[in-house]
């Protein structure tokens, strides 16, 4: 009688990556990406922003801004993961560095220049950046939530609609502020 041989799968190989099939297109894939990496710096562009008002805040309004920035800050750190990690699920490289960031950022940096930066004691400039900086995270948000709608990304227009809720009301507080 013959021996049948056996049909074992090989097993796969070292760098044998499966190519990404989660039903979204490369191309729209990479649209989604390359807007979530703008958000990316836009979000990490303002966080510093906040961090820096938080060190910095001086005068009558101290405790309350300096506890307020600092919810905000901390807030805005954890979604940045949340936001680095759903470019990486589409396949592509989350930008990381100062530089990608201040390329890709809609934002101005707070004290790039020595005649840009505020004073301690300028909390109402401090506030009103901080407005400005909120608002503008929600434009490139929603830019992006309609490219992933378009795709049919919908983790990546949940993941939106959640950051759009934060930062708007973010910008309502802070204009309360100045009112």
């Amino acid at each position: 009688m013959a021996k049948t041989p056996k049909t074992e799968k090989t097993p796969p190989k070292a760098g044998d990556v499966p190519q990404i099939d989660i039903g979204l297109s490369a191309a729209d894939r990479r649209k989604v990406a390359d807007g979530l990496s703008h958000f990316l710096a836009d979000s990490y562009t303002l966080y510093l922003k906040t961090h820096n008002f938080h060190w910095n805040i001086t005068g009558p309004m101290f405790n309350s801004l300096h506890v307020m920035f600092e919810g905000q800050y901390t807030e805005a750190w954890t979604a940045l993961d949340a936001v680095a990690e759903r470019i990486r699920a589409l396949g592509y490289r989350a930008p990381g560095s100062y530089a990608e960031f201040a390329k890709l950022t809609s934002i101005e940096d707070a004290g790039a220049d020595e005649g840009d930066r505020v004073e301690g004691t300028d909390w109402r400039e401090m506030v009103r950046q901080l407005v400005l900086g909120n608002e503008a995270v929600c434009r490139t948000a929603r830019k992006v939530l309609k490219t992933a709608d378009n795709a049919g990304d919908d983790p990546t227009v949940d993941l939106m609609t959640q950051r759009l809720n934060i930062h708007e009301k973010n910008a309502w507080m802070l204009r309360s502020l100045l009112a």
